[in-house]
């Protein structure tokens, strides 16, 4: 402590010693008397030195931003690399963009994708002098300083050149307090200097039009024309790209959508300027000025365009495998912002046509189901169906999960509030609460689609419900009971084991005690007689079904099922062969496609290639062999095929021949579940497999009758709909135009039998009476007396009458 003591009071000696030597100085400056006392040499002196110390100061602030005292400043090689943040684009297998994936809405496009008129609004706007600067407009930066600093002129302009802008966009500006404006133009002025020596002029406009904000999420001139006008920034006309250039003021408060009458004023303003420096003749710009607002807004989504659902469940696993590929630098992959190009095996027309198919057919089923129930709710009777999709909503979840109380959960549910409600009229804004909202939105019935093709194992459409804004869950995935569909695993699993196809099956209605007495029924409640396999499948016998699995040995029929690509647990028991299983339609359909192409396992394939934005290939799939393991033999898929050939023309799914007109081979199956909860049908021609499920989101939200509740009447109008659109378009009438395979001579015989056998007729039994028995007693004592009678005579004509007769 004596120490520093000393080295304090020494400081404080040397301190005040330089304090008097420099008042000694320079104190008498500091008086009025000696300001007074200078002459105009005097000034000059003293303001010489003022600029020099004055610019001294501005050096070493200029070489403090310069080396990144301030913050990391980017060199001319980083910005000769530069990379703005782009989304990830999603592509069809014909080349059409179905979706992106992103932060921000952007995407780049070359210079000269960029029509002329928005180069020209632009530079007259924005940046009058562009071409003749490089990088500073100095004059700019004088206008500015003596008019809007000095005389408070606000209308004099900006003094930011389009480079100084192109900096800000890309390296946004940085809260350093009260140092924040003088450091961050300093950066700008270094990096618009550092832009103009690495990049041309026209290098710079088009990084600029990519980059500047348009409002909303929406960035780029490119992403602009898509949203407000639907069209791309080479075909902007000079009206419309004025009106884009003139949001550039302020992305609001000049936003079309939102003040209209202030974007026609800020248009014109732009269309002014265009005429003031030569790019309109005055003519030109009074006839554009004229021009109603014409919009054509496109509020891109991504709950739509086409395959929402789709493109949700792939962006799920991009994450995941982006996640895992590295970059030359060292960094993973990001989806939303490196601008990953994706290509799919979806079919836009094919996905198109699914869409329109499916809502055209559960539009009209939601009106038969309407006048179902009429005003009585589906749930009228279980109360609890409503209280489980009230416990199953995110809303109730979050609200457990922060802890409130049920009766303030309650309250919340039951508090009227504005919302967006779907109808398959349109969208209509309504005054519910969320306890009504959950009312609606249970009465109606969902549904799902997918179609690919058997061997390649590509597929063409997905289609995950009816709409994605309001009903997120995928019913391409979602797993549920799936009924007769079933069937043809199980009479494949026969077929498999040796089991002729017209072994003969009875069609007798069996009870279980093992199984809780479980008795399996016929859905018309006939019964009596023998099917053949042929029969049993065509008219969905269950009776039959479920001999056939129990002589086929239901362990193997639960391992052909897997082996198919049914994942999950498949239950042992003899009600299996129904379709009591859960299974998702995308597995179902992957099954079936196994019956398609002669046994071989399909594994879904929906991705093909990925590249980087450079067009660097980071994944290729394009020739990677869709079948897997053969599971099938040849001879069984030969036989079933004609078997669910039948069922199509024949059974259950002759809807498709009547009513639909489809002539092609088909083979398929319809499910129905218990209670009708669940309506299927599979189906596919020669180079096509598709499959439909329509049910509640409950399982108790259903018909209450088979003939409306049937996957007949529900589920197979989606495939026949959609097929009768490709049999309509001459590019895809191959797929519903085809023909099978002829059966091999050697099998035709094994289906060669009638579907059914009725039952033998059987002689009843009835006891005689007494009366029956005296008289039936008595002729025969009667009819003995005469025969002997009968016999004596005849010995007698024998012994001398003989030549009589002869005669």
């Amino acid at each position: 402590m004596p120490l520093f003591n000393s080295y304090f009071g020494a400081f404080s000696v040397w301190l005040n010693t330089r304090r008097q030597r420099w008042l000694a100085r320079h104190g008498q400056k500091l008086t009025l008397h000696y300001w007074k006392s200078l002459d105009r040499r005097g000034w000059l002196r003293v303001l010489g030195k003022g600029l020099a110390a004055g610019g001294m100061v501005f050096f070493l602030f200029y070489l403090a931003v310069y080396f990144g005292l301030f913050g990391w400043l980017p060199t001319k090689r980083q910005l000769k690399e530069v990379q703005n943040s782009m989304p990830s684009e999603v592509y069809t297998a014909d080349s059409v963009l179905i979706g992106r994936y992103f932060i921000q809405d952007r995407t780049n496009v070359a210079y000269d994708q960029i029509s002329e008129p928005a180069i020209q609004a632009l530079v007259a706007t924005e940046d009058a002098r562009f071409y003749d600067h490089s990088g500073v407009d100095y004059r700019s930066v004088a206008r500015v300083f003596f008019k809007s600093l000095l005389l408070q002129n606000e209308s004099s302009g900006g003094g930011s050149t389009l480079s100084q802008q192109l900096a800000k966009n890309l390296f946004p500006r940085k809260d350093l307090g009260f140092l924040s404006m003088p450091v961050n133009k300093m950066r700008e002025v270094i990096l618009a200097k550092r832009f103009e020596a690495i990049y041309s002029k026209e290098e710079i406009l088009e990084l600029y039009l990519n980059t500047v904000p348009m409002g909303g999420n929406v960035y780029g001139i490119e992403s602009a024309a898509r949203r407000f006008f639907s069209t791309s920034a080479d075909s902007l006309r000079t009206e419309e790209a004025a009106m884009l250039i003139g949001l550039l003021k302020g992305t609001t408060y000049y936003h079309p959508k939102l003040n209209p009458q202030r974007a026609v004023q800020r248009r014109n303003v732009v269309l002014a300027q265009m005429a003031k420096y030569g790019y309109l003749t005055p003519a030109q710009k009074d006839s554009l000025q004229k021009l109603p607002l014409k919009l054509d807004y496109n509020p891109y989504s991504h709950h739509s365009g086409l395959a929402t659902y789709f493109r949700e469940h792939l962006r799920e696993e991009l994450k995941k495998w982006a996640a895992k590929q590295k970059k030359r630098e060292g960094d993973a992959y990001n989806l939303y912002t490196d601008g990953l190009k994706i290509y799919t095996t979806l079919d836009s027309k094919m996905q198109r046509y699914a869409e329109q198919a499916l809502k055209q057919r559960m539009y009209a089923l939601q009106v038969d189901f309407d006048k179902h129930w009429g005003k009585k709710s589906p749930w009228a009777s279980q109360p609890d169906v409503l209280k489980a999709a009230k416990e199953r909503s995110l809303r109730y979840r979050r609200h457990k999960a922060a802890g409130l109380s049920d009766k303030e959960i309650d309250e919340i549910f039951n508090t009227p509030r504005k919302m967006q409600v779907f109808r398959w009229s349109g969208e209509v804004t309504r005054t519910l609460s969320p306890m009504d909202s959950l009312r609606h939105y249970l009465r109606y019935l969902n549904a799902g689609f997918i179609a690919l093709e058997p061997n390649s194992g590509y597929v063409r459409a997905w289609v995950g419900g009816i709409n994605h804004n309001f009903f997120q869950y995928d019913h391409v995935r979602s797993r549920r009971q799936v009924g007769s569909t079933f069937k043809p695993l199980v009479y494949a699993t026969a077929l498999e084991k040796g089991i002729a196809p017209c072994s003969y099956f009875p069609n007798d209605r069996r009870v279980f005690p093992e199984y809780d007495n479980w008795s399996p029924r016929n859905a018309d409640d006939q019964y009596g007689g023998a099917y053949s396999m042929l029969g049993a499948l065509t008219y969905s016998v269950n009776t039959v079904a479920v001999n056939v699995a129990l002589q086929a040995g239901i362990p193997d029929v639960v391992k052909v099922a897997h082996d198919l690509g049914v994942t999950g647990e498949l239950p042992a028991t003899p009600s299996l062969a129904l379709g009591t299983a859960d299974a998702s339609l995308l597995e179902m359909v992957a099954a079936y496609a196994a019956l398609a192409n002669g046994g071989y396992q399909i594994t879904p394939r929906y991705l093909l290639r990925i590249t980087d934005r450079q067009g660097n290939v980071l994944l290729d799939q394009t020739n990677a062999n869709g079948h897997g393991r053969h599971v099938l033999s040849n001879q069984t898929t030969s036989l079933l095929r004609p078997m669910l050939e039948n069922v199509i023309n024949e059974g259950t799914g002759r809807r498709l021949r009547h009513q639909y007109r489809l002539t092609m081979d088909i083979a398929g199956k319809t499910g129905t579940t218990q209670s009708h909860a669940d309506g299927w049908f599979i189906g596919f021609t020669h180079d096509l497999v598709a499959g439909a499920w329509v049910g509640g989101e409950d399982r108790r939200i259903r018909f209450r009758d088979l003939e409306q509740g049937g996957g007949a009447n529900t589920a197979l109008p989606i495939w026949g709909n959609f097929f009768q659109r490709l049999q309509k378009d001459r590019e895809y009438r191959r797929y519903a135009s085809g023909r099978f395979a002829p059966l091999p001579p050697y099998l035709e015989g094994y289906l060669n039998c009638p579907p059914y056998q009725p039952p033998l007729p059987v002689e009843t039994f009835r006891p005689e009476s007494g009366i029956e028995r005296f008289f039936k007693r008595g002729g025969r004592k009667l009819k003995d007396l005469f025969k002997r009678k009968d016999k004596k005579e005849k010995k007698d004509k024998g012994k001398g009458r003989g030549r009589r007769g002869e005669d």
